[in-house]
């Protein structure tokens, strides 16, 4: 076939339809064997870029429609009509007549067969990252430009022809370390092999001082190609200049280059403290990382974490290897996942800096009070829907409802499969629904919230409440170690449970909680406490940020024959 895609093949005859037939085909050059997965097809008015990166949650965003296919055949012909879910558009009925760009990506699923008896089928990620649109192995078509109309009554043949390459692995440095294990927690609970990684910056000196132990520095975050924000050269005179419209600033990825090298010379420099720092590789078939828990969906993340990965990296790279040794720090996925560990692992880590947190009260889901709300997408009324908002920017410009962001999920996955923001959380969170995947916390088509995941949320995942719950039980433990910052203009309304937990943590005693609380004044989103930067420049500097303020506070809450001198050469 000369053509990725045979086009607008008129056929009369052979059908009989009222309106465009969109019919998509793979071979056995791409592969022998039937294929499971969420077949996506993505229209475009412009060519900036292939579809497939254009699908969004902002107004600029494209069309995609998806359907599942099970064990589809080489050569076997999938429809992708009526039955597709659509977003923004949810039907292709009713996608305004024109001319658009089309292509076609088939997001691939394996079978696990789980420890808990139940068989899914889910995509596992494959060094990327969870990222639908670049996973390896991943089928897809090269763009083309076809008129889209649905009072045409032709056939639009698409095929399957480009596979999406393998990543490479990110290469040892003097200074960056990479490990990768094979978890038996994991491996058990999901049925095959199952790995965790990390990315291990060593402190300056680790080498020509073979007798000294480190403390280990933990950043949590979302799934790192490699150590971040750490570069050992200044920036490339030649990088063309981008702009970030969310800045509306010209250059950033200098600017970019420029803090990493800053801290390049900070971390090798005098007086940085000695320490080993790390951020670890844990997505798995729902997300690109696992919010460091046990989930009854995702399985004992959380002690494979703290109880197997972070021993190994320890004993490779000479860690201390004891709680009071151990800090966490990041933002959003990473400022809810490290005040998780910290809660639910109170002896083995010794404090969090969490910022901009993903909501750490349910009270304010975002802007859903999970408990008192019978629906997400709207306000209660009697007599007219108000859609709840899902993004702002720091002027309180909703760029995108709720409703949108989850039927953007919703198209690109079901089941919680989207590997998108509110997926995850539910597949965290959730209970194993009666098919073996989570259990939604509301109907993604309608918003409306189901009580009983609700109170199944709060008892095993609402952060601020466990602690109240929980506090004459770890409230020792934890004192001192709470440190929380967020911007009160958070993109995602996240400010909103903070301000909630705040209330909480400062009505504590026996102990008092001897934490921190602090706002950014219409500071967005991954603001973490520093009054001194513009966001675009402080969101680059947690590292250099946070280990300091460890270094300086841990000796509040360390063992009397602690080790807290010899790494501080």
């Amino acid at each position: 076939m000369k053509q990725t895609l045979l086009l607008l093949l008129l056929l009369p005859g052979l059908y009989t339809r009222a309106q465009q037939t969109i019919l998509v085909t793979f071979t056995n050059q791409q592969s022998t064997v039937p294929l499971d997965g969420r077949l996506l097809l993505m229209l475009a008015n412009n060519n900036r870029s292939e579809p497939r990166t254009q699908i969004i949650d902002g107004p600029q965003t494209q069309l995609a429609f998806g359907v599942d296919v099970d064990q589809w055949q080489p050569g076997q012909a999938k429809a992708i009509g009526v039955t597709a879910f659509g977003y923004p558009i949810q039907h292709i009925a009713d996608v305004p007549a024109g001319d658009y760009y089309v292509q076609v990506l088939l997001h691939k699923y394996e079978t696990f067969h789980r420890k808990d008896g139940h068989i899914v089928k889910l995509p596992m990620d494959r060094g990327e990252g969870q990222q639908w649109n670049q996973a390896p192995g991943n089928l897809y078509s090269k763009p083309v430009k076809v008129r889209i109309d649905k009072r045409l009554k032709n056939i639009i043949r698409l095929q399957l022809t480009e596979i999406i390459p393998p990543i490479a692995a990110p290469e040892d440095s003097k200074y960056i370390k990479h490990i990768k294990i094979q978890s038996k927690l994991l491996t058990e609970f999901w049925g095959r092999p199952m790995f965790l990684g990390a990315h291990v910056l060593l402190p300056e000196g680790w080498d020509t001082h073979p007798e000294v132990k480190y403390p280990l520095a933990v950043f949590h975050g979302h799934f790192p190609g490699n150590f971040s924000g750490f570069r050992t050269t200044p920036p490339d005179s030649t990088l063309k200049p981008d702009y970030i419209e969310r800045f509306k600033l010209s250059g950033y990825n200098r600017i970019v280059q420029q803090e990493a090298y800053n801290f390049y010379k900070q971390w090798t420099g005098p007086g940085f403290p000695r320490v080993i720092a790390i951020e670890i590789q844990h997505a798995n078939p729902y997300y690109d990382d696992s919010y460091a828990v046990n989930s009854a969906n995702l399985g004992p993340y959380g002690d494979a974490i703290t109880y197997e990965l972070i021993p190994e990296i320890e004993k490779q790279f000479r860690g201390i290897g004891q709680g009071w040794a151990r800090f966490m720090y990041g933002g959003s996925t990473g400022g809810w996942e490290v005040l998780a560990a910290q809660v639910f692992y109170p002896d083995e880590y010794n404090g969090c800096y969490a910022a901009c947190p993903d909501p750490i009260d349910f009270r304010a889901y975002t802007v859903v009070d999970l408990y008192k709300d019978k629906n997400a997408y709207v306000l209660e009324s009697d007599f007219k829907k108000t859609p709840r908002p899902g993004m702002r920017n720091y002027l309180g410009h909703v760029s995108a409802t709720l409703q949108e962001i989850n039927y953007r999920e919703l198209a690109l996955g079901t089941n919680s499969r989207s590997g998108q923001q509110f997926d995850i959380w539910e597949a965290v969170y959730s209970p194993v629904g009666p098919n073996g995947y989570p259990k939604p916390i509301w109907d993604k088509r309608t918003g409306i919230i189901d009580s009983t995941v609700a109170a199944y949320w709060k008892e095993h995942f609402d952060l601020s409440w466990i602690m109240k719950r929980d506090w004459a039980k770890i409230g020792q433990k934890l004192k001192g170690k709470v440190h929380i910052y967020c911007g009160d203009m958070d993109n995602y309304y996240l400010n909103n449970a903070v301000y909630l937990t705040e209330e909480m943590l400062k009505g504590l005693d026996s102990p008092t909680y001897d934490g921190e609380v602090d706002y950014g004044d219409r500071a967005e989103h991954c603001w973490n406490g520093d009054h001194t930067q513009p966001n675009y420049i402080s969101r680059l500097r947690y590292h250099s940020m946070f280990i300091p303020k460890w270094a300086a506070e841990m000796k509040k809450r360390v063992p009397a024959n602690a080790d807290t001198t010899s790494w501080r050469y």
